[in-house]
């Protein structure tokens, strides 16, 4: 699901990119930004052995990472330019063991706000649309507190 969204900041990819090009975490995890939009952002990364769990799924913590920083950048993207995000909660379902070559978190933000914002997370394989895993969750607009994206 895409949206029609028009970002306030008509730099917003750019922003988006280089915040998240700033995070260890994904550079550990090997997640890439591979579409995005205004609202949305599709975020690939490849299995790796290094973080699966004991039966050599896709660790759980591994994917609810990834829908976290999805959902987080697709909010991110309709927030004014010198704004910063930050999750406030996250509810994630996990509906079928991670086991694939490559996987896909997409999110799509359900309703932007001034403060809050609430977008909706699904992973799956890359090659398929098997969801694996959903997330709603509520992220938050931080203004004037010091932190730059």
């Amino acid at each position: 699901m895409r949206t029609d969204y028009t970002p306030s900041d008509p730099d917003y990819a750019k922003r988006v990119r280089a915040s998240f090009d700033a995070q260890p975490m994904m550079t550990t995890l090997g997640v890439n930004i591979t579409g995005l939009g205004p609202g949305w952002i599709d975020l690939e990364f490849d299995h790796n052995d290094d973080f699966t769990q004991q039966d050599g799924f896709k660790h759980a913590g591994a994917i609810a990472t990834a829908l976290d920083s999805a959902c987080g950048y697709a909010a991110f993207s309709l927030m004014p330019k010198d704004a910063a995000v930050l999750t406030v909660e996250y509810k994630i379902n996990l509906l079928r063991p991670a086991k694939a070559e490559r996987y896909r978190a997409s999110a799509t933000v359900l309703k932007p706000g001034r403060t809050l914002t609430v977008c909706s997370g699904t992973a799956t394989p890359a090659d398929s649309e098997e969801t694996i895993a959903v997330m709603t969750a509520t992220l938050m607009t931080l203004v004037d507190v010091g932190i730059q994206h």
